[in-house]
C-alpha cells in the first residue's frame, strides 16, 4: 500500500503562487511514476503535470500550465511538489497527488485550491 496526504491548497488572488506537497509512505520503493491531478466542479479529473522516477525524473505537463507550474521530487523527503505561479481562476480545482506502481494507482485525498479573480 501506498499513502498520500497533499498539503499546501488555499485561496489566493489571481496572479499570485502557491505551492503544493505530496508527502508518500508506505509501499514507496517501487512507485515509477507520480503526478498532480486537478478536478473542477463539473468537470473530468485531468493531468496538471507528472515525474517519471525511472527516466530520471523526466517531466511532463498539460498544455494549460506549461511555463506557470512546475514539478519536482525530494526524494529523500518521499514528498513531490507543484509550484504553480500566475495562477488564473480556471486552474480553481481539487488538486489529486497520484502515485503508479505496477499495476496499481494510489490517490490522496485532494487539496483545494481557489483563484479569485
Amino acid at each position: 500500500q501506498v499513502q498520500l496526504v497533499e498539503s499546501g491548497g488555499g485561496l489566493v488572488q489571481a496572479g499570485g503562487s502557491l505551492r503544493l506537497s505530496c508527502a508518500a509512505s508506505g509501499s514507496i520503493s517501487s512507485i515509477t511514476y507520480m503526478g498532480w491531478y486537478r478536478q473542477a466542479p463539473g468537470k473530468q479529473r485531468e493531468l496538471v503535470a507528472g515525474i517519471t522516477i525511472t527516466t530520471g525524473d523526466s517531466t511532463n505537463y498539460a498544455d494549460s500550465v506549461k511555463g506557470r507550474f512546475t514539478i519536482s521530487r525530494d526524494n529523500a523527503k518521499n514528498t513531490v511538489y507543484l509550484q504553480m505561479n500566475s495562477l488564473k481562476p480556471e486552474d480553481t480545482a481539487v488538486y489529486y497527488c497520484n502515485a503508479f506502481r505496477p499495476v496499481r494507482n494510489y490517490w490522496g485525498k485532494g487539496t483545494l485550491v481557489t483563484v479569485s479573480s
